[in-house]
């Protein structure tokens, strides 16, 4: 399989292999979810059970175009919704779960009850999104942006681990991960950057398999080669980055909100840990963000490559 680079590349490659992922999606009541679900419908990559208020639901125009792909199953609460959803999910029903226009803690507390949630036990709960910057000659995945405050030294692993598998998914066969900092020295200041160290001594060892792991570097090191050439820094990295493992999830998220806005990246992202992907859109993602999502987890869930 060769490298998915872009979006476009990652529709094609899910309408070549014919199959369609069954999505349970809770209380999706807004326009963008409407149009991310009638874009996946449309391309034939996916199948959906509707969760949540029928009245609203059945106003979707799309929806009805496909009766044999579409599901509705009501429930008005959406806290019921979530619980049901979740319930699907582990009984084979769906293979994701999609978050609509429900808050993200009510969905959350479904995904993480101990006894009938999605989380198995010892995994940890974070996020990978994945953009397509217009300036940059491949995908771009980073982590995390939206769930833990300030990982960890086995969190920041955890995060590599399931980066490095979403890569394969992708046909990245060898990934380069980069530890961002806010510059290439490592500082006792920054704990993190300790944590670096580590994690790079693990990698060298064969700890995480075929894959390039380097830092602290800063964005710009990570991505551009010449700013590392400038800069007098020798990285295996080689400016050619495919992750970015940030240190905390303010930067993390101050460089999703910024490179969407000012460089009109397109983005997608996934909930990594469960035992099946959850798309977890912002309220604010744009219908094009939510239905990118829906593919990445199409190409993440089971065998889909």
């Amino acid at each position: 399989m060769e490298a998915i680079r872009n979006f476009a590349q990652l529709t094609s490659h899910l309408k070549s292999l014919n199959r369609r992922k069954r999505i349970a999606v809770v209380c999706a009541n807004d326009p963008n979810t409407e149009y991310a679900i009638a874009r996946a419908l449309e391309e034939g990559i996916a199948a959906f059970l509707m969760i949540g208020n029928s009245s609203v639901l059945e106003r979707y125009p799309t929806l009805r175009k496909y009766p044999d792909r579409v599901e509705i199953l009501h429930i008005e609460d959406p806290d019921e919704a979530a619980r049901q959803a979740v319930r699907i999910v582990r009984e084979g029903g769906a293979d994701i779960l999609m978050k609509g226009i429900i808050n993200t803690d009510n969905l959350l507390h479904a995904i993480l009850d101990k006894e009938h949630g999605l989380l198995p036990k010892g995994k940890i709960l974070t996020h990978l999104a994945v953009m397509e910057i217009p300036t940059y000659n491949k995908l771009l995945f980073f982590s995390d942006a939206a769930v833990i405050p300030r990982p960890t030294l086995q969190q920041r692993i955890e995060m590599i681990w399931y980066a490095i598998h979403t890569c394969r998914h992708f046909g990245i066969s060898q990934p380069r991960i980069a530890l961002i900092h806010c510059t290439e020295k490592v500082s006792p200041k920054f704990p993190h950057s300790l944590d670096y160290v580590n994690i790079v001594e693990l990698a060298e060892a064969g700890e995480f398999g075929d894959v390039i792991i380097d830092g602290p570097l800063d964005v710009r090191t990570a991505c551009e080669q010449a700013s590392g050439d400038i800069k007098g820094i020798a990285s295996p990295i080689n400016g050619q980055a495919d992750v970015l493992i940030f240190p905390n999830i303010e930067s993390g998220n101050a460089f999703y909100k910024s490179v969407s806005l000012f460089a009109r990246a397109e983005m997608a992202g996934l909930l990594q840990g469960p035992t099946c992907p959850v798309v977890l859109p912002s309220r604010s993602d744009s219908g094009l963000s939510k239905y990118y999502s829906i593919a990445m987890a199409c190409l993440t869930s089971g065998n889909a490559g």
